[in-house]
């Protein structure tokens, strides 16, 4: 079985690990030397989800232990929204946890933080984040010009160029309801 738990110094050696991988670390664009590194995130991002920041959640999956993380980041209460990021380890690509995870941590997006729309933004030319983007079949694509100031925040924050994406809650709701 398969769930979404909350960070913990614990799992810094296997993030650490899977998160060194230069398939990996090249679409994120970390720079992560060494475990310091990865502990000071997992602290970083605690804090963050104390002041209501991010939402973020370690993939487990129960034969394999931590496969990736996924965080809802930049939630803004006022304008109900907030920005999606996911990764996961590479010897796990192509097995359906990125649609698993998004799937979850929507439920709890839509549900329980009462969001209307969640940003999904990749680089230009991380081309697999972009077709895994393209599998979600509640999502609207290229909104840049309807969201130009989500999609400048996003190209400031990566230093790339992007493309941005959403997922509305009335999408996302009715296509759960039918799953």
């Amino acid at each position: 079985m398969n769930r979404l738990v909350p960070h913990n110094i614990k799992f810094a050696s296997r993030m650490f690990e899977l998160s060194s991988a230069p398939q990996v670390s090249k679409a994120l664009g970390l720079s992560v030397k060494k475990i310091q590194d990865t502990i000071s995130f997992i602290e970083f991002i605690k804090k963050e989800e104390e002041e209501g920041k991010q939402y973020s959640r370690v993939i487990y999956s129960e034969t394999e232990g931590l496969i990736g993380v996924i965080t809802l980041k930049d939630i803004d209460h006022n304008k109900k929204s907030c920005h999606i990021g996911t990764w996961i380890g590479f010897d796990y690509w192509g097995k359906g946890y990125n649609e698993w995870a998004k799937k979850e941590i929507l439920i709890f997006a839509f549900q329980q933080l009462n969001l209307e729309l969640v940003f999904a933004g990749a680089k230009k030319d991380n081309i697999r984040s972009i077709k895994a983007q393209e599998k979600l079949p509640y999502i609207t694509f290229n909104v840049e010009s309807i969201f130009s100031d989500e999609h400048v925040k996003i190209e400031r924050q990566t230093q790339s160029p992007c493309v941005l994406h959403v997922i509305q809650k009335d999408n996302f709701m009715k296509w759960y309801k039918n799953e």
